[in-house]
């Protein structure tokens, strides 16, 4: 079949986000979401052939059309655009598939081995929107297989191809075993989730890149600028800057703005207050003395300019203090100085590129009712792959610990003596979810274990029961926390302070497929809305780290926590023989469990196997030991 320039070019343009779908999802996951975003655009828009008068190579005879209703045509019937489109996706998926070899095969690398000349975005990464616990379970399976098993799994399931035709595309594309390549792709579950906003390289987030790297060429003439701005705001100019204009001259205000008024705690308050939080917090750092980065600090907290970033944890104001705040921090991390202050509601981090110029970023956080267990850190420095925490003066030792390896010791974590630790890396924004190394503090009261989810606070992590959660001592809380760690990032970025995860029941499976984990997690917020709700279904013999299926999950609900320790949660489950079920679980407050619609059936306890046919609906209830009737977590 003979493809012209015009008939690709018109097939690309109408198939674009589909085609470049196709090509994120088969690219490599090494590369990082960001690379693969640009890249995936990249060989999209490199897919038309060359040259006005270009023609297909005799091989693309045996290319499948595109299938009339799959969003790839709605047209029946043969037509130039079906068979433009069947050439550059075939175009596309061959050098997605060149980009997963290793670059020492050939004497000169193909270009899509390389990072894309175009398109290029300087300053922000580029990634797509975050989905939930389903969506990261397939992102992961799809990383464990080859580029082949990829683009094989793909095919069917966004073109719709059948195995015939997924063995012609691959072997156009250069595959030497497409068999192969499907029966890989057969390991995982065929998923409508690929038309999912997580996969969708054309729907995309913004995130700057590392801040606290980036220089600029010219230090002199930036530094003379920042001289000029700095003196402008002390002369009461209006400024232009990092920071805005002056407001309206008040003494509190002036107070507030003063660096020497600054509240400094002494350095063993915290050892005889009876409050143990940040505000008897000593201050650390080599330049708790500079007043002119104290000035700017004070300055752009109070009136942030349109050049400073401003982020805050959810309903955190980010107005002035109303008063002099109290430093905890003022020193100089991995190319930036940073300034920490607490004025009894929240922490601002402010920080700026030691050579100058913009990259000024404030960042707040609400930490009302500190406790000496969630004072234990704050991170004082951050890039896309690692974090820097300031301990608390009552921390005697930190370590590090990946709550993927459960059996594994943890390791020494260094820290200086101002005490701020070595990197450690930001798990939390990985998307393998291979490893997540989490903080150990240790104090006199015991060991907390922390964790970062992309704000000023790590995250306390805890187990048992709502009404007494406990630090993580224990190897069974570690293996429950090992299959719950990866469902961690939905609820990044929501003001977490504490993270509980509950096994509440434990239920054998029917037919001798052994035993069964059904665990609550709930992530409550500092603010004391907004808390996060989800039930876990955790099958045996669950490979390291692999999370438990999420089955149930609610939003600003009581449930499982303190003031309501309840849950039930339900799911389909199909044994090794065959067998389906339907599987029920409450924690120990609920009698009797009972479900109806599409499976009758009924039991004393908190337990509930009952036999039922693929793809029954069923209504789940249950009772209370004091006789209350009670649904399922929603």
């Amino acid at each position: 079949m003979a493809v012209g320039v015009e008939q690709a070019e018109a097939a690309l343009v109408e198939h674009y986000p589909r085609l470049v779908r196709l090509a994120y999802l088969v690219l490599p996951p090494h590369l990082g979401r960001n690379r693969r975003v640009l890249t995936a655009h990249s060989l999209a828009q490199r897919a038309l052939p060359r040259g006005r008068t270009g023609r297909t190579p005799q091989t693309v005879a045996g290319i499948p059309l595109p299938r009339p209703g799959t969003g790839a045509t709605a047209a029946t019937g043969t037509t130039d655009r079906d068979r433009g489109h069947a050439f550059v996706r075939q175009q596309v998926l061959r050098r997605a598939l060149e980009a997963e070899q290793p670059l020492l095969r050939r004497a000169w690398p193909n270009r899509s081995q390389l990072p894309p000349l175009l398109p290029q975005v300087w300053g922000v990464r580029l990634f797509p929107k975050s989905g939930g616990a389903d969506e990261l379970a397939l992102d992961q399976k799809l990383a464990a297989l080859t580029g082949a098993g990829r683009a094989a799994y793909v095919l069917r399931a966004l073109e719709r191809l059948d195995d015939t035709e997924v063995r012609g595309v691959l072997a156009g594309c250069g595959v030497a075993a497409p068999a192969a390549a499907l029966a890989e792709a057969d390991t995982v579950e065929p998923s409508a989730l690929l038309e999912s906003a997580e996969f969708d390289p054309c729907s995309l987030q913004a995130r700057p890149t590392d801040l606290m790297r980036r220089r600029h060429l010219t230090r002199a003439c930036v530094a003379a600028v920042a001289a000029l701005a700095v003196g402008a705001v002390l002369l009461g100019g209006t400024g232009d800057g990092a920071s805005g204009p002056l407001y309206a001259q008040n003494p509190s205000a002036e107070r507030a703005l003063d660096p020497a008024r600054l509240t400094i705690a002494p350095a063993d308050a915290w050892k005889t207050s009876d409050r143990t939080d940040f505000s008897v917090w000593p201050v650390r750092g080599s330049l708790a003395e500079d007043f002119a980065l104290l000035r700017r600090a004070l300055a752009v907290w109070a009136r942030p300019g349109g050049s400073a970033g401003v982020s805050a944890t959810p309903q955190t104001p980010t107005g002035p203090a109303m008063g002099p705040p109290q430093l905890l921090y003022a020193g100089e991390l991995d190319g930036a100085r940073v300034v920490v202050l607490y004025d009894g509601l929240r922490l601002v981090r402010y920080a700026e590129p030691v050579g100058g110029g913009e990259g000024v970023v404030l960042d707040f956080a609400r930490v009302d009712a500190a406790s000496e267990a969630s004072a234990s850190a704050v991170v004082v420095a951050r890039t896309d792959t690692h974090v820097r925490y300031l301990t608390a003066p009552w921390a005697d030792r930190v370590a590090v610990r990946d709550l993927l390896d459960p059996a594994a010791a943890p390791r020494t974590l260094r820290r200086t003596p101002d005490g701020v630790t070595a990197p450690l890396a930001a798990s939390s924004m990985s998307r393998d979810c291979r490893t997540w190394d989490a903080m150990e503090v240790r104090d006199a009261t015991g060991t907390r274990t922390l964790t970062d989810l992309g704000e000023l606070t790590p995250v306390r992590l805890t187990s048992g029961p709502p009404a007494a959660p406990e630090d993580l001592g224990s190897t069974a809380d570690r293996e429950r926390w090992a299959h719950t760690a990866c469902l961690l990032p939905t609820v990044r970025s929501r003001g977490v302070r504490s993270v509980n995860s509950w096994p509440y029941a434990a239920q054998t499976l029917p037919e001798s497929n052994g035993t069964a984990h059904w665990v609550c997690t709930r992530a409550e917020t500092w603010r004391g809305n907004g808390s996060r709700v989800f039930a876990q279904f955790q099958l045996p013999g669950s490979g390291k780290g692999a999370p438990g299926a999420v089955v149930a999950k609610a939003e600003n609900s009581a449930a499982c926590g303190a003031k309501d320790p309840k849950v039930l949660a339900g799911v389909l489950w199909k044994a090794k023989a065959g067998g389906s079920y339907l599987l029920a679980a409450g924690n120990d407050a609920f009698a009797s469990l009972s479900v109806g619609g599409g499976a009758e059936g009924s039991s004393d306890g908190n337990l509930l196997a009952v036999p039922v046919k693929a793809g029954t609906q069923a209504d789940l209830s249950g009772k209370l030991k004091d006789g209350t009737e009670a649904d399922v977590l929603r």
